[in-house]
């Protein structure tokens, strides 16, 4: 299995950026693709971002443009730049490790049914 360590979580403003950080037990990056999750209060949980072992990136419509999803593969980490943040990024947000997946052919993000591995989360709180 894979352990992931959430950080960066916090509060801002509409309009705040905020960076979340994933850390990852082994090189899951180098071989594994990863992604990024959020879940609110009521709501079903939702992929935001995902990125597979060749550094391709997809994203939910709703934060294109805004939220960026990156590798360092040097410290095994995963990151997660939100910019522009409104009040519907409101949610605990999720890293999480396909250990089934490495380069993703399909279209769209990585359905979450391929993640085995999650982390505790990291809320993420943006006010009006």
């Amino acid at each position: 299995h894979v352990q992931l360590v959430e950080s960066g979580g916090g509060s801002v403003q509409t309009g705040g950026s905020l960076s979340l950080s994933c850390k990852v037990s082994k090189d899951a990056t180098n071989n594994y693709c990863m992604g990024w999750f959020r879940q609110a209060p009521g709501k079903e949980r939702e992929g935001v971002a995902t990125i597979d072992s060749d550094g391709n990136p997809t994203y939910v419509d709703s934060v294109k443009g805004r939220f960026t999803i990156a590798i360092d593969r040097a410290v095994n980490a995963v990151y997660l730049q939100m910019n522009n943040l409104k009040p519907d990024d409101t949610a605990m947000y999720y890293c999480a490790a396909a250990r089934r997946i490495g380069r993703w052919i399909g279209s769209g993000l990585v359905p979450a049914k391929h993640f085995d591995d999650w982390g505790q989360g990291t809320q993420v709180t943006v006010s009006s």
